[in-house]
């Protein structure tokens, strides 16, 4: 078969012992997939190679990148990976998924906003209260103080997977400065653009009103007799891993883009130089971490923060977005009590499973964990990006007991769950010039502000690009695909 007969799918083979996305059975798709499919398939190799190469090339122009850190902490700057076939989710699917992450961020913000304040959950000993009290990102700064509407998580990020079950997982929460949405964003238009017929034939929900969604929210959240908040974006830097997201948010709110240095605080006000003076700022959606975003009470040699900021906000003058302190509900190990979280505070069933989680530092968790290294995810509660994880089926004895090592020198640090399986999709791979099954998470945007919510319809679909890598994440070597909820 020469390469302009040679058709894209035509060597696609299913991943027994996965739930494959598309097809139910060796070439008979789910219905939802049938058109998408067709279109595919008309496809000849040197044709698909073409678009793809497109895409590429108008990823680059546009800076649609991330970095990589390497051992000498230096950036390496790479387009962002994106395949080309979608993730379709039905309707019926969606709503289920929405209303299950909604449940679970609303508990979470009653949840924080009682550690901070009353402690209910921790005296009523729902949740370990030394688990909260131990974990870096509880802030003592924020105890007796309210943000603005009682909102903590304004921007949630939660990941989600699909097991061989064909039922979803909640995987984590990500509530500090949840990264991807953008690339979100550029995917769709990408592929609008490549593939225009295809969103005529199916109705597709929209992604493009996040932006305006999310300066909305943000002004719901204005300081008190604030009547048009001035509201801006503050980035660490060019050279931090997520800046073409602040820069791309920024522009598409409208707003401005600023570093720690163009603002400063005078009488518990906070102001932005500009060429016109001094301008008063209202509200920040920082991507700062909380460490960095005040040297005058957090890590003194921070470069990157507003000096006397946390003073403007615990005076009202000044909201942060996301509330300092969040970080503590995303800890993994506070992960485990969630489902307790929300039946506590709302009364109510999850919605959404949680992945079973072990904590090492309870007794009976350390030593199963010991025991059955080899058959489990172990993962440190306070990295991101899927750093120092550990897969047990894929150590060698000798990692098995340096893994172990770990866990004895820090239990509070590592929780351990069952090796999931992830989901598969149809996936270009550029290496073999075919379409293999990769491993692929979701991870949705949700919005909370005062008496308006909005999550957007779609998410990022992370793919493990590697063959049979669990771990998603572009730092690893992951990319994306763009994600089609059906209307």
């Amino acid at each position: 078969m020469n390469e302009k007969s040679k058709k894209i799918l035509d060597l696609y083979r299913m991943d027994v012992g996965h739930f494959d996305e598309v097809f139910k059975m060796e070439h008979e798709p789910f219905s939802h997939y049938e058109n998408v499919l067709d279109r595919f398939k008309k496809f000849s190799l040197v044709d698909f190679e073409r678009i793809n190469n497109e895409v590429k090339t108008a990823f680059f122009n546009q800076g649609i990148t991330f970095a990589v850190y390497n051992e000498n902490k230096k950036a390496d700057e790479r387009i962002f990976p994106f395949d080309l076939f979608p993730r379709i989710i039905p309707n019926e699917e969606w709503n289920k998924l929405e209303t299950g992450v909604i449940q679970r961020n609303k508990a979470i913000n009653l949840f924080l906003d009682d550690i901070y304040h009353d402690k209910k959950i921790l005296k009523d000993k729902i949740v370990p209260a030394d688990l909260i009290f131990s974990s870096k990102n509880y802030l003592k700064e924020m105890e007796g103080f309210r943000p603005e509407g009682g909102i903590y998580t304004h921007i949630s990020g939660t990941d989600l997977i699909k097991h061989s079950d064909g039922e979803y997982y909640i995987l984590e929460d990500n509530l500090r400065c949840p990264s991807g949405v953008s690339y979100v964003l550029s995917n769709r238009m990408a592929l609008k653009k490549s593939f225009f017929d295809l969103f005529n034939k199916l109705k597709t929900k929209t992604v493009y009103q996040y932006p305006e969604e999310l300066l909305e929210i943000l002004k719901t959240v204005k300081p008190k007799n604030t009547d048009n908040p001035t509201v801006v974006v503050v980035t660490p830097g060019m050279y931090n891993s997520a800046y073409f997201e602040h820069s791309f948010l920024a522009q598409k709110m409208g707003v401005t883009l600023v570093e720690g240095r163009d603002l400063f605080v005078e009488k518990d006000i906070v102001y932005m130089k500009t060429i016109y003076g001094p301008k008063k700022v209202d509200v920040i959606y920082r991507r700062v971490d909380d460490e960095f975003i005040d040297p005058l009470v957090f890590r003194k040699d921070s470069m990157l923060g507003i000096p006397g900021v946390m003073s403007a906000y615990r005076a009202g003058n000044v909201t942060l977005a996301n509330a300092p302190g969040t970080g503590v509900a995303d800890d993994k190990a506070v992960y485990h009590y969630v489902p307790d979280i929300i039946k506590y505070y709302l009364g109510e069933e999850p919605i959404l499973n949680n992945v079973q989680t072990y904590h090492c530092e309870k007794d009976s968790d350390f030593k199963y964990v010991l025991e059955n290294v080899n058959k489990l995810v172990v993962k440190p509660v306070d990295e991101s990006g899927g750093y120092g994880i550990s897969i047990g089926t894929r150590l060698t004895k000798e990692e098995i007991e340096e893994v172990k090592t770990r866990i004895k020198s820090d239990r509070r640090k590592y929780i351990a769950q069952p090796i999931m399986s992830l989901s598969v999709h149809p996936t270009f791979v550029e290496e073999t010039k075919e379409f293999e099954p990769r491993h692929i998470d979701l991870r949705t945007f949700s919005l909370m502000g005062k008496n308006k919510n909005y999550t957007l319809k779609g998410g990022l679909t992370r793919v493990a690009l590697k063959r049979g890598n669990l771990i998603v994440n572009s730092s690893q070597g992951g990319g994306s695909k763009d994600t089609w909820v059906l209307d």
